[in-house]
């Protein structure tokens, strides 16, 4: 009987080696029909059951093996690869623990852990463990590929293209470390390499759906927007549950104004969210969705890329200082939008009461403006070159009392630095319009009209209330050339009324562009000025226009001028600037308020969809804001029929501009300063977080 047994055992363990799995579950559950204890069928019955994702009786074998012996390190290794199938980390983890106690010179065994240690986004810890299952095996490659994925997700770039690199040596076909190069290259911004890498993994493996998602992405940041669209068909078709590909391939579409299938497209992804999928947050603002709909979006995305720390840096740590220790991170600290905004609030703030530290985590430009924010702070950190465990040190070392995101979910953002909780309060501030949705931003930064308190459920966040605008503005150097400027410079007609607006393709929406139609055919010689972002969306808007039954050269389209105060002069060329919805024009509305040009916007239901609005009750010019799309298209062809009416906007613009709440940069750093120390005198006093009215 015993040789019966173990001529099955064998039969299972030939078909187990062979691949046939289903074969080897049957004849290993033979073994175990006779012999119910026999510890190598328990264990490679387990290993089996996995293979095949029958993960819950894949436990039940494993446990029954460590009943039989509980001094297995192998038992303890099948077991934690059992737990990691059935998403348990923190289980997995202390089960490869028991496995290494028992015996720490099994190099499969450190190379798991790690991988659990990647699970659990403890990638320091987990680059430890290939480094020691390499030291074990020198030639595990499987060791070095995953040691280069923690050490990509460290921003430790040169690192992790070597630890690929020696990977692809020992394995010159493993397709995932090429594929783990061509990310590492889209990171470093070297698309071109990037490129070449997706097509060695893809020469590999054709139907490699992560390749082709890179590929995408490399095209999109390249803006071959119509090369990212076929690159994500790919994906699609290869993987259609791939989380995040659908709103990326949708993002590409907009930047296109490829309106084909649009709304079925849009109403498909906020159904995914709404079903659990995560999409990226910041392009889910550019279509129809509700402030629930995004703040599920990013519970979602903070939920999979950036969730909070397990062991946070600050942990009811109080400080004591002079003054309050006020600490801004931005990947824009260079000629940008954000940098433009708040530039003169960083020279403005009270240094009696505020100690100002900026932490630079994006590139250099040695531009003019990078050089005027260094002399900005009291201390300029450039950070860039550091992971994001090492900035989070260095914040938590720096004891800052209010720690400031400028980007939010925005291109390049490090959020897995606040997601460690190095400061005691946190806020969301700027550069991103919407909640976050996450346990470790305390604070928004908004205003009474971009956040009504009937939509207070829709952030996850306390709101701070400044009293007239979220949004700063650089009173002293926002210069406007006085080159001269002529209509037929920038391909105008010298008569007829022009409309404008220059915002980036991606928030121009069928039902905004047939409104505007509209609009040309009522207002005889009018004519709508557009930003040239790319030349398939300038031909797509060409024939949608001549759907729309309107000549398609009533469309002209301003090209990128290098000088911001040459840009902004250009809009004194216009006459009404049009806003967008669900996205509305944000730093461009106040570039052309700025610029004395008014601005007529339909006001949204989210955060993105309100801010123009904000500007303009900010300026006193409330009369500018409609709330149906018939108000605004009566309003637009109102004041482009009527001269005197219009021109008494201008002037009425022109008069409050530098009189307005708007553009008083000392009047509104007076105001945050004033949150900071209402945030700041509640935790001090040992209070949660709450909804914060600053007085105007």
């Amino acid at each position: 009987m015993a040789s019966s047994g173990e001529d099955r055992f064998r039969q299972a363990l030939a078909s187990f080696h062979s691949g046939r799995l289903n074969d080897a579950e049957r004849y290993f559950k033979k073994v175990l029909r006779q012999q119910p204890k026999h510890i190598g069928a328990l264990n490679i019955l387990s290993v089996v059951l996995t293979r095949l994702e029958k993960y819950s009786e894949a436990e039940h074998y494993v446990l029954s093996a460590l009943k039989a012996n509980s001094n297995s390190d192998a038992t303890f290794y099948n077991y934690a690869l059992v737990l990691k199938a059935l998403k348990r980390p923190n289980e997995a983890l202390e089960a490869f623990n028991r496995a290494i106690l028992i015996n720490a010179n099994i190099a499969e065994t450190w190379n798991n852990r790690g991988t659990v240690f990647n699970d659990l986004k403890r990638y320091g810890d987990a680059v430890g463990d290939f480094n020691k299952a390499i030291s074990l095996r020198p030639n595990y490659f499987e060791a070095y590929y995953n040691q280069g994925k923690s050490l990509a997700e460290l921003k430790r770039y040169d690192e992790a293209l070597a630890a690929y690199g020696n990977a692809l040596t020992i394995k010159p076909d493993l397709e995932g470390a090429w594929l783990g190069r061509g990310n590492v290259f889209s990171d470093l911004k070297r698309y071109d390499e990037a490129l070449a890498a997706y097509d060695k993994a893809l020469t590999v493996k054709p139907d490699l759906e992560g390749a082709w998602l890179g590929r995408g992405n490399a095209f999109s940041e390249l803006k071959r927007y119509d090369d990212a669209i076929a690159a994500y068909d790919k994906a699609f078709a290869l993987k259609p549950g791939r989380h995040g590909t659908e709103g990326a391939r949708l993002q590409a579409k907009m930047c296109l104004c490829d309106w084909s299938n649009f709304n079925t497209e849009c109403k498909n992804l906020i159904s995914s969210v709404r079903n659990g999928h995560f999409t990226a947050p910041f392009s889910f603002f550019a279509i129809n969705s509700s402030s629930d709909d995004q703040l599920q979006c990013a519970k979602l995305w903070v939920e999979e890329k950036c969730p909070p720390s397990q062991e946070p840096l600050w942990q009811d740590d109080w400080y004591s200082h002079d003054r309050i220790r006020i600490a801004y991170v931005s990947t824009d600290f260079r000629e940008h939008p954000v940098a433009y905004l708040a530039s003169g609030i960083f020279e403005c703030h009270n240094r009696s009461q505020f100690e100002i530290i900026g932490f630079s985590i994006g590139p250099n430009d040695n531009s003019e403006m990078r050089r005027r924010l260094e002399g900005s702070f009291d201390r300029f950190i450039d950070a860039a070159a550091f992971d994001s465990d090492q900035i989070a040190k260095k914040i938590k070392e720096a004891e800052i009392d209010i720690l400031i995101d400028l980007n939010g979910f925005t291109h390049d953002a490090r959020t897995e630095i606040f997601a460690r909780r190095p400061a005691p309060v946190q806020v969301n501030y700027l550069g991103y319009a919407g909640t976050m949705g996450a346990s470790y931003i305390d604070y928004i930064i908004a205003d009474p009209t971009l956040i009504p308190t009937s939509r207070r459920s829709s952030y996850l966040e306390k709101i701070i209330y400044l009293p007239h605008c979220y949004m700063p503005h650089d009173d002293k150097s926002r210069l406007i050339s006085d080159c001269s400027q002529e209509r037929h410079d920038f391909g105008l007609p010298e008569k007829g009324f022009v409309f404008c607006c220059f915002n980036n393709a991606y928030k121009i929406k069928p039902h905004n562009f047939r409104l505007w139609m509209k609009l040309l055919k009522a207002v005889e010689g009018s004519i709508l000025w557009l930003s040239e972002t790319n030349a398939i969306a300038v031909n797509n808007l060409r024939n949608e226009a001549i759907v729309s039954g309107v000549d398609a050269e009533r469309l002209v389209f301003a090209k990128h001028l290098p000088s911001s105060a040459d840009h902004l002069a250009r809009h004194r060329l216009a006459d009404l600037f049009l806003d967008t919805l669900p996205y509305n024009a944000h730093t461009t509305a106040s570039d052309a308020l700025w610029a004395g040009l008014p601005v007529v916007t339909l006001i949204g239901e989210t955060f993105a969809g309100r801010v123009a609005a904000s500007l303009l009750n900010a300026i006193g010019l409330p009369e500018l804001i409609t709330t149906t799309p018939e108000a605004y298209e009566h309003l637009a062809i109102d004041l482009a029929t009527n001269p005197e009416k219009l021109a008494n906007i201008k002037l009425k613009l022109s008069a409050n501009r530098l009189v307005a709440p708007l553009f008083d940069t000392k009047l509104y750093t007076k105001h945050i300063e004033a949150a900071y120390v209402a945030v700041y005198e509640r935790h001090q006093s040992r209070l949660a977080p709450d909804y914060i009215v600053v007085p105007s």
